[in-house]
């Protein structure tokens, strides 16, 4: 699996957690632990890390490990950090200070690819030829697989679904300020950060995500509208997907997989938008389905990074 290593350590860099694995020669998790993320300090970050990795190893029994690493954003040709949500490694060159404290070569990639890799190798879309595989958290993100290997580009942003506008936008659609420069982005609207805000907006109530989905599943009506909108967009931003990459699967992860409802309402809606040629009632053959190792696959994903 692991280029001879008889073990596998995978870190998830994420906004609210960080969580590290090990993971056997024959792939089975040996064990696993999580911890919160230090906000906006970066060395904090790092030390968060080795002290994560370090039990990690005592874990594995003094065995060699490899270190694989996913984290919200993407690595520069120079090795600096561009892109990510969690702005304080942005412009830092988090792989080289990983390796200088670790002591060790790591293999770095965005959080989504992390995604994409797992659920390709041993997850929802194993076998399958082409995986786009979505974060619904708190941002959005992707990560494409084809072939059981990530897909990453030449300036490392395949995948980058988040940042780019919401397609056929409805009149009066909100077009946020995102993080990344621009309006509109996806990103701003169907995480679950644009799923609360939404609701905010039209109904004047302040609620969190998850608040939202419960209290529509409980019949309140203006909940439940909100959930309307964000399916809508979801359906049209996964259309845009299925247009240009046509997956054979796309898998959801994130804190919104979670919701069981979009797995029913919104694949009818992709019909709509995606291009059929003028031939009606064409099916659209792509399963949408929900990641199969829940919010662990991401860190599963970093632990396969350097499988051969």
């Amino acid at each position: 699996m692991t280029s001879g290593a008889p073990c596998a350590i995978g870190v998830d860099v994420g906004g609210t957690k960080i969580e590290a694995i090990v993971l056997d020669a024959a792939g089975q998790e040996r064990w696993r632990e999580r911890v919160a993320s230090p906000r906006g300090d970066y060395d904090a970050s790092l030390q968060a890390i080795a002290a994560l990795v370090a039990r990690a190893r005592q874990a594995a029994g003094g065995a060699r490990c490899t270190i694989g690493i996913g984290a919200p954003g993407n690595v520069t040709a120079r090795g600096v950090m561009k892109n990510g949500n969690s702005t304080q490694l942005n412009g830092r060159p988090l792989p080289r200070d990983l390796e200088a404290l670790l002591g060790q070569p790591v293999r770095l990639t965005n959080d989504a690819n992390c995604l994409a890799l797992s659920e390709a190798t041993d997850g929802a879309g194993a076998g399958a030829e082409v995986v786009f595989a979505a974060i619904l958290g708190t941002g959005t993100g992707a990560g494409i697989a084809v072939r059981g290997r990530v897909l990453n580009g030449p300036n490392g942003l395949a995948g980058e679904w988040g940042h780019n506008p919401l397609p056929w936008a409805d009149p009066g659609e909100l077009q946020i300020a995102c993080f990344c420069g621009q309006r509109g982005c996806i990103e701003t609207l169907v995480s679950g950060t644009g799923l609360a805000r939404d609701h905010a907006h039209v109904s004047g109530g302040t609620l969190r995500a998850e608040e939202v989905v419960e209290r529509a599943a409980q019949g309140d009506a203006a909940c439940e509208a909100t959930m309307r909108r964000w399916e809508s967009r979801l359906a049209r931003a996964l259309a845009h997907v299925i247009n240009l990459l046509d997956p054979d699967v796309i898998v959801i992860g994130g804190g919104l997989s979670r919701v069981e409802r979009l797995y029913a309402n919104v694949p009818p809606l992709l019909p709509r938008w995606v291009f059929a040629g003028g031939v009606r009632d064409e099916p659209v053959r792509t399963r949408i389905v929900p990641s199969a190792h829940g919010d662990s696959s991401g860190v599963r994903g970093a632990a396969w990074l350097w499988r051969e």
